[in-house]
């Protein structure tokens, strides 16, 4: 069995955000980061997302993203949920490229070329980023463990985790939630 992606604890996602914030392109991978940390969302996810799937025709980022069945891993349609952490940062980002809010079907991020990501190239991008915050372990797959874990360990169902996630079953999404002991302390002083 395949080692699996480093789950972040909050400590090493400031210091992945630090090394972000040195890179050329600081905003749009910070943005990348946060749509991978703060909804889930996989490389393929992220490399097919266009302006348009996140912005409504009142010019707001939304709070639901509907993902068409060509740009899951699974092919199946699918929604991501947007807190308003990654709303306010979707937001941010467009309004840091003005030209891009207008071309609504462009891709949501593009490469230095001007070309939009492949998931290959979103996966090279979080592995740099990782490189450069001396987090070894991690992958573009790590955002997505950290989600989930998370919202396991604040109580959240298997079943809304489940659904989160776009899993189609229960036993997938399991193997993502990371165990620690803090989570087993937590546990314990329930009895």
């Amino acid at each position: 069995m395949a080692k699996q992606a480093k789950v972040l604890t909050d400590k090493e996602f400031g210091k992945l955000l630090k090394a972000v914030s040195l890179t050329r392109h600081s905003m749009r991978n910070k943005t990348m980061v946060y749509v991978s940390f703060y909804s889930g969302a996989r490389a393929c996810e992220i490399a097919s997302l266009r302006v348009s799937d996140v912005i409504g025709a009142d010019g707001a980022v939304q709070d639901v993203v509907t993902l068409k069945s060509e740009q899951t891993k699974g092919h199946a349609a699918g929604r991501l949920f947007i807190n308003k952490q990654l709303q306010k940062q979707v937001s941010d980002y467009l309004k840091a490229t003005p030209k891009l809010a207008q071309q609504t079907e462009r891709p949501l991020f593009f490469t230095q070329k001007g070309h939009g990501f492949t998931p290959q190239t979103v996966i090279n991008l979080f592995a740099s980023l990782y490189e450069s915050a001396c987090i070894p372990g991690a992958s573009s797959h790590s955002g997505r463990r950290s989600f989930i874990t998370k919202l396991a360990n604040k109580g959240v169902s298997a079943k809304v985790l489940m659904t989160l996630a776009r899993h189609r079953h229960l036993s997938t999404t399991q193997r993502y939630i990371d165990v620690n002991d803090a989570m087993l302390e937590a546990a314990v002083e329930l009895a």
